[in-house]
């Protein structure tokens, strides 16, 4: 099967891209959610017996005082949000992408990162009541027993808005980051994998960079979105305004970079696997749907030589060397199948 044909093909792309994009997204957060946790106590105002220090620090003080399970506290609640969140965030950026592309090459970056904010907001409006009772189950002293626990009693006590506190702040925050990371990841793909063949080490490197320089670059949006979404004692913020305030109250200008580190740590390395895992899945899926209309077309050209003996065995030798050529090609290629 030659390029023309496989770019012609009726295929369920939206379907692959959003099973791609749940597995990218659970595995993403769930490998890395350790450190996530040490983020999270690191960027409290008040921390309590159980943040300050570094980043081994926090870990080791977390697990010695509240037990070897600890940094994993609320991780649930996580893949419970994260996997429809990353099937909408990745079907509607490949959409996006693939429509709005431009022969101009100059101009594709801009498609990438307008594509990434649109994504963002559907991302952030399924994943933002998880990233809340997340938090609040990483504090220092939590006082739920669970995920359900901390999502009735929040409820209950807070309402609805609760959960949304944050919004306008993650999406200021999740707005910038996923148009930088993407821009990034584009931008590094073009020098380290031109032809934008299925090349995993290439898409771990331009993961994990795009990663730590979207993260760095937001980490004051970050901090302020963990004030909103803690709610600590002593430390009450009602939106991004004034949780600016409240950082710069407690800590300065340096209190906008806390966790910085950990942010990044845990960033790069999460952005790299769920990159790889993305990308190998599409790979996989789009394969199988190769096999499947390889077959088909082989059916075809079996009805083809009863009609046309001639026409047919033209048909079979065009259609062999083509799969000879594709099954032994020297290195696997991923092709991008157009949605229109």
């Amino acid at each position: 099967m030659n390029v023309d044909d496989y770019e012609s093909l009726p295929t369920n792309s939206v379907a692959v891209h959003m099973t791609a994009g749940a597995v990218a997204g659970i595995m993403e957060h769930c490998v890395m959610y350790p450190f996530d946790s040490v983020k999270t106590r690191m960027q409290a105002l008040t921390p309590g017996p159980g943040g300050g220090g570094g980043i081994g620090e926090v870990l080791y003080r977390m697990i010695r005082q509240e037990g070897v399970l600890r940094p994993i506290r609320g991780v649930s609640a996580v893949v419970a949000g994260a996997g429809p969140a990353h099937a909408l965030y990745f079907s509607c950026y490949e959409c996006l992408k693939e429509k709005f592309k431009s022969t101009r090459s100059q101009f594709n970056h801009l498609v990438y990162g307008a594509a990434g904010c649109v994504a963002t907001i559907l991302h952030d409006g399924v994943m933002n009541p998880a990233e809340v009772v997340k938090q609040r189950l990483q504090m220092y002293n939590s006082p739920y027993r669970n995920v359900l626990n901390c999502i009735q009693h929040v409820y209950q006590k807070e309402g609805i808005f609760a959960f949304y506190r944050s919004y306008t702040t993650q999406l200021a925050m999740n707005v910038p980051f996923q148009s930088i990371h993407f821009i990034s990841y584009e931008f590094v793909q073009s020098i380290t994998n031109p032809e934008h063949v299925y090349n995993p080490i290439a898409h771990i490197g331009s993961g994990a960079a795009a990663g730590a320089i979207a993260a760095a670059v937001t980490t004051p949006l970050d901090v302020c979105k963990t004030v909103l979404n803690t709610q600590q004692d002593g430390v009450h913020a009602q939106g991004m305004i004034d949780a600016f305030k409240q950082v710069y109250r407690f800590g300065g200008i340096q209190g906008y970079f806390r966790g910085l580190r950990a942010r990044v740590l845990f960033q790069a390395p999460a952005t790299a696997i769920c990159w790889v895992i993305y990308e190998s899945f599409k790979y996989v899926l789009r394969g199988k749907q190769d096999d499947e209309y390889s077959d088909s077309e082989a059916d075809n050209g079996m009805t083809g030589i009863n009609q046309n003996p001639t026409l047919a065995s033209r048909s079979n030798s065009f259609q062999g060397a083509s799969l000879y050529f594709n099954n032994h090609a020297s290195s696997p290629v991923l092709l991008k199948v157009t949605t229109s």
